[in-house]
């Protein structure tokens, strides 16, 4: 149904009009025209809460490393250097009153996940010598304020996995 609506709205639009339609006996608009855009502003919102987390990490004395480090096993939020530590930073925002519940959403399977980053990454950077930690920066945006709320959780969870041999 989704992909007759989208035909159909390519068919109706043009260089200068763009047709909105709406499914037959629903309130929500065409997954062409609601997805894009709500990808778009998480991509945003998630890339705003990122710079926030940087800036924080800076002025705590840390030294950025890389920024949205992607491989073929997925990405890394940040990476930095705490004195002699890596440190794997995953940032989760939210909107939400509650700054803890954004990081609680880093669940065994994503730590899991994050732990085959950080051992791609040290393994790609002739680091697996270092101490290593994983960090979860959580950044608040309540409504009405200019800056955000940020809290780290510093050594947030324990490497799972292979990654135990090096640590």
């Amino acid at each position: 149904m989704i992909f007759e609506l989208r035909a159909e709205a390519e068919r109706r639009s043009s260089k200068f009009e763009v047709q909105r339609l709406r499914a037959p006996d629903s309130n929500c608009d065409t997954l062409m025209d609601a997805l894009p855009a709500r990808r778009w502003w998480r991509r945003w919102f998630g890339a705003r809460a990122e710079r926030a987390a940087e800036r924080f990490l800076v002025k705590k004395g840390y030294r950025i490393l890389k920024r949205n480090f992607v491989c073929p096993l997925g990405e890394l939020d940040l990476v930095a250097l705490d004195g002699q530590e890596v440190v794997f930073v995953e940032v989760r925002s939210t909107q939400s009153e509650d700054p803890d519940r954004a990081a609680a959403s880093v669940d065994a399977r994503k730590q899991h996940r994050l732990t085959n980053l950080a051992l791609f990454f040290l393994r790609k950077n002739r680091l697996l010598d270092r101490a290593a930690r994983f960090d979860v920066l959580s950044v608040n945006w309540p409504e009405n304020h200019g800056e955000p709320e940020i809290h780290h959780h510093c050594r947030a969870f324990e490497a799972s996995g292979d990654f135990q041999m090096y640590s």
